[in-house]
């Protein structure tokens, strides 16, 4: 019995064997091999609530500072950040990485006008795969992945390049991302803080929920430490603002034509970024770098320091300036946390079948 080319197709888009054979001048020829697969079957799709319970702050700090070392010792791997715009709106970016037996891409957007037609600024999907083979084994929403491991960089920068002793956080900017690195801060002790926000809503509820203060941009830049977290439209930070002992995390400035700190205040501190090439062409360094004030020996990466390789704060009275412009590799390291836990049957994920 003959079969229809459409039942040969649907037989082939369900993974059943074919076999098929022509004659041409009384010979048989073999159409097609047999070909068998496996169907990727159904991924868990991790949404905000399922990423922020599998992991805690206290663990993304840990899962980043590890994820830096070995990306620094050449274990993980991490292309540049790739960026399409959307004339006018914002832009997409698509951030691939690898490590610890995992690839990852994540598809995420800005789009700063989006608050005014009800979305969110930041949206975006995570793909983790496997690395040995390529299959996928989840998606998760990308917004919350990003807000998590900002916060813990703030953490784990301001453990390594703080003055000994330094108590007080302060946070500008109390949106999203700000919230995260403020509870991130306070999970790595900082039981002190000043919220600053052009928005007195958005500071008063980050304030009440840490058990902090509100305040003026000059009295959260009074603080110890101080994290900036504004969209990078115009700078928040002068070199006159700068005082002894002070470290400041620098993250907003993500991408081109963003900063939160003057080129003459960068210029003043002693200078630490994430990474060297994606932090020159898109983060708080590239104006000072533009203007000829800032050089590449003059910037150390955290993982070299978080490695032992390189030194940190060089003494107490010293201005440290750590500049993040957020790196897939931190991705990674809260993802593959959210897999984990979702394996051990700690949260409930959605499936999906493909």
């Amino acid at each position: 019995m003959k079969r229809s080319s459409a039942a040969t197709t649907a037989a082939a888009s369900s993974g059943e064997a074919l076999g098929a054979t022509i004659r041409r001048r009384g010979r048989r020829f073999t159409m097609a091999r047999r070909l068998s697969w496996r169907a990727v079957g159904e991924l868990p799709v991790l949404d905000r609530e399922a990423v922020l319970a599998a992991v805690s702050p206290a663990e993304a700090i840990e899962r980043v500072r590890e994820a830096f070392v070995a990306h620094h010792r050449g274990e993980w791997a991490m292309p540049p950040k790739l960026f399409l715009d959307s004339p006018g709106r914002g832009d997409f970016r698509a951030m691939p990485a690898r490590g610890d037996g995992l690839a990852l891409v994540k598809w995420v957007t800005s789009f700063p006008g989006n608050p005014a037609r009800g979305l969110p600024t930041v949206t975006g999907v995570i793909v983790l795969s496997e690395l040995d083979s390529g299959e996928p084994l989840a998606l998760l929403d990308a917004r919350s992945v990003t807000a998590l491991r900002t916060g813990a960089v703030a953490a784990v920068a301001t453990g390594a390049l703080a003055r000994e002793g330094a108590e007080g956080a302060g946070i500008v900017g109390c949106g999203l991302h700000g919230a995260w690195t403020g509870r991130c801060l306070a999970a790595a002790g900082y039981r002190e803080g000043v919220c600053h926000d052009p928005d007195p809503a958005a500071a008063e509820r980050l304030a009440d929920e840490l058990g902090w203060a509100t305040g003026s941009r000059e009295e959260a830049l009074a603080c110890d430490v101080v994290s900036c977290v504004t969209p990078g439209h115009q700078p928040v930070v002068e070199a006159g603002d700068l005082r002894p002992g002070l470290h400041l995390n620098m993250l907003g400035a993500d991408g081109p034509g963003k900063a939160e700190a003057t080129p003459g205040a960068v210029a003043s501190c002693t200078l630490f970024c994430d990474e060297w090439e994606q932090a020159v062409h898109g983060g708080e360094l590239t104006g000072a770098v533009a203007a000829g004030l800032v050089e590449r020996g003059q910037v150390t990466e955290l993982g070299a320091v978080l490695a032992g390789e390189a030194p940190g704060r060089p003494g107490p009275q010293a201005v440290t300036l750590f500049d993040s412009t957020g790196l897939a590799i931190q991705d990674l390291a809260v993802a593959a946390g959210a897999l984990e836990a979702w394996r051990a049957g700690r949260v409930e994920a959605q499936t999906l079948r493909l």
